[in-house]
């Protein structure tokens, strides 16, 4: 993608809207310094300095699409809690629609805290349930999809395995993108990895796709992509690999490698929310494919040099792209 292209993209931001469903979370970030261990266990005492939250899950996805001047909303559940208020409070700071947002007294809403000292992650502690939504709450979030897609240009769908992508919730989106006639992006894991047939991206990574074939995985070899790219029924497979940058196997047959452009990694924390967040806005704005898997590779550049879960800023593109000149 060319400067000039990225200045034509960022510009027809304010005109592009964009629908995420999956699993909000919120992160909870607790920091401070070690100077001694615990006298009741064999543990660091973490002196704190500061605590903040900030949006995670299916919310950072939102936020980076709003970071970059598109408008986003989200459908996902979260429950009858303080975490509930602060998450719905942050999302909407970020300017990201919530009326999407479904809450259900007889689940948490997600919460990750992450205990650190300095620049290192001591320990981080849950607050989740792994259980499938109620049919109840499936069907509140499907007539919030039906409801929020009407004028958007594309749908994200972020799962973690948190419940909110059961059968009846992909099943609808899938309908809604295809009577549109608009892309929709599938950032996947394991419990559904496949059930996302027709989706215009799925963008797993090397784990989670080895984990899902159950075999080691080749992405520099062009037959072995393709193979896979329709065993899953998708038209676009892009496969992120950190450091290795990413594979793309497009639906017309054709493959690319996409090398990383990292200079120094700080968090890898929210870079997958990053990649497929640029690939729907590259894609609602009417981009290939392949210009959506070059600009997703150097936002994830510019997200993994910052701590924890961060979003990218227009001018930093614009710094990224100028720097790399890459075309």
């Amino acid at each position: 993608m060319s400067p000039d292209r990225l200045e034509a993209l960022l510009s027809a931001a304010p005109d592009i809207e964009v629908l995420v469903v999956g699993d909000l979370m919120l992160d909870r970030y607790v920091s401070g310094h070690v100077n001694r261990v615990s006298p009741e266990a064999p543990v660091p005492v973490v002196r704190v300095d500061t605590s903040e939250s900030a949006v995670g899950g299916a919310g950072n996805v939102a936020a980076n699409i709003t970071a970059l001047g598109a408008r986003c909303s989200v459908v996902g559940c979260v429950g009858e809690d303080p975490a509930a208020d602060l998450l719905g409070g942050a999302l909407t700071a970020l300017q990201v629609g919530v009326d999407g947002v479904v809450r259900d007294g007889d689940r948490p809403t997600t919460e990750k805290t992450r205990i650190l000292a300095g620049q290192h992650q001591i320990v981080r502690f849950d607050v989740e349930s792994h259980d499938d939504v109620s049919a109840e709450v499936a069907s509140e979030l499907v007539l919030r999809i039906t409801d929020l897609a009407q004028g958007v240009n594309a749908i994200v769908v972020e799962d973690y395995n948190k419940g909110v992508l059961v059968p009846a919730v992909i099943e609808s989106v899938r309908q809604v993108a295809a009577v549109r006639g608009i892309p929709w992006i599938v950032d996947p894991k394991r419990r559904n990895f496949f059930r996302f047939q027709g989706a215009t991206v799925l963008k797993p990574n090397a784990h989670e796709l080895q984990d899902a074939l159950g075999e080691f995985i080749h992405p520099d070899d062009p037959a072995w992509m393709e193979d896979v790219r329709s065993r899953l029924e998708c038209q676009n497979l892009l496969l992120t690999m950190g450091e290795r940058g990413m594979a793309l196997q497009t639906a017309e047959g054709a493959s690319l490698r996409v090398p990383a452009v990292a200079r120094g990694v700080y968090d890898v924390s929210g870079a997958g929310d990053t990649v497929t967040a640029l690939a729907a806005l590259v894609l609602a704005f009417g981009g290939s494919i392949e210009e959506a898997a070059c600009l997703a590779n150097h936002a994830a550049a510019i997200e993994v040099g910052k701590p924890g879960v961060a979003t990218v800023s227009p001018n930093e593109l614009r710094s990224q792209l100028a720097a790399r000149a890459i075309t």
